[in-house]
């Protein structure tokens, strides 16, 4: 009996394979099409996890990884007993977070919105403007709000003072920073996160909405009823995303507006890299705070879809 079960399963995984190799024969000018794109992923991200090893080391750029003299984990000793590591790593999360707590609804928001216009030429003209700026460079985004939160004549603070308000100084003041860090954020890529729920929402079957119409219900409970459950996926999907990108912060964009005097409330994970790593030379010890970044990301990925699975039965893998 097992072993013609054995013969069973072992003729069954044969046919399986004769039927893969088929398809493979099939379509190779498609497969052929993947190489590029594997080659990319091998050499940019795979090959420098290679690198990571320097965390571990008293790295010597004459030396090389291979000569450099290993020192266990003297490098994370010294940054989890850092005095500056817990308020940078305090401002990253408060940032990551607020971004997420504010950018992350308004995209949904906005497609939702959009998709509710009814010409088409005035959707597309909306769903233009608002993704523009995803294509400006953090740059010239940065030089646009250091023009506009200038104190003396940037626009913000002249509707301030117009208004009988005295000027503020926001890229000065830690009470400030942090709002326009999430603002420039938010201007920047809210409208490239709407079409992917815009996407989304052209997959939502249109007889749902008219027999919701035939029911009565108005425009808020089928907002409620039938597109926010049809987005749930890739909401979730989107959210576990922007989980894995907690620590990062956008240290781009941090990294052109911060200066000196708000490091107390703007300096986070990747410009501590910046000036204690890299400006000082001590790659060993940037490589330590990337590795625990990424650890904490990949954690933070893995817990989001665990919870995502087990409470609404969803995931991503």
């Amino acid at each position: 009996m097992r072993k013609s079960s054995a013969l069973r399963n072992k003729d069954i995984r044969q046919a399986e394979k004769a039927v893969n190799r088929r398809l493979i024969k099939k379509n190779l000018d498609l497969y052929l099409f993947l190489i590029p794109g594997i080659l990319f992923i091998i050499v940019f991200r795979y090959m420098p996890m290679y690198g990571l090893t320097t965390s571990f080391q008293e790295y010597n750029i004459f030396s090389g990884i291979l000569e450099s003299p290993w020192v266990g984990f003297k490098n994370f000793n010294m940054l989890f007993t850092s005095r500056n590591f817990y308020s940078v790593l305090r401002n990253t999360l408060f940032i990551s977070f607020g971004k997420i707590l504010f950018t992350f609804p308004l995209s949904i928001f906005i497609a939702i919105l959009i998709n509710e216009i009814g010409r088409t030429f005035l959707k597309k003209t909306y769903q233009t403007v608002l993704y523009l700026p995803h294509f400006l460079s953090w740059v010239i985004v940065s030089g646009l709000v250091t023009a506009a939160c200038s104190p003396s004549t940037g626009i913000i603070n002249q509707v301030i003072v117009g208004l009988g308000g005295q000027p503020i100084s926001f890229l000065m003041d830690n009470q400030w920073f942090r709002t326009v860090v999430i603002a420039s954020e938010a201007w920047k890529e809210v409208g490239y996160s709407a079409i992917v729920f815009i996407a989304a929402l052209t997959g939502i079957n249109p007889e749902l909405y008219e027999a919701a119409k035939v029911d009565g219900a108005g425009k808020l409970r089928q907002i409620i009823h039938i597109t926010l459950p049809g987005m749930l996926s890739i909401i979730l999907l989107m959210f576990i995303l922007n989980l894995g990108n907690v620590l990062n912060a956008n240290t781009e964009e941090i990294l052109l507006m911060y200066n000196p005097t708000v490091y107390k409330s703007g300096d986070v994970l990747g410009t501590f890299i910046y000036r204690t790593g890299v400006s000082q030379m001590n790659y060993s010890y940037a490589t330590a705070i990337g590795l625990f970044e990424s650890l904490v990301g990949l954690l933070l990925v893995l817990t989001g879809n665990f919870t995502s699975k087990r409470t609404t039965g969803r995931s991503i893998w």
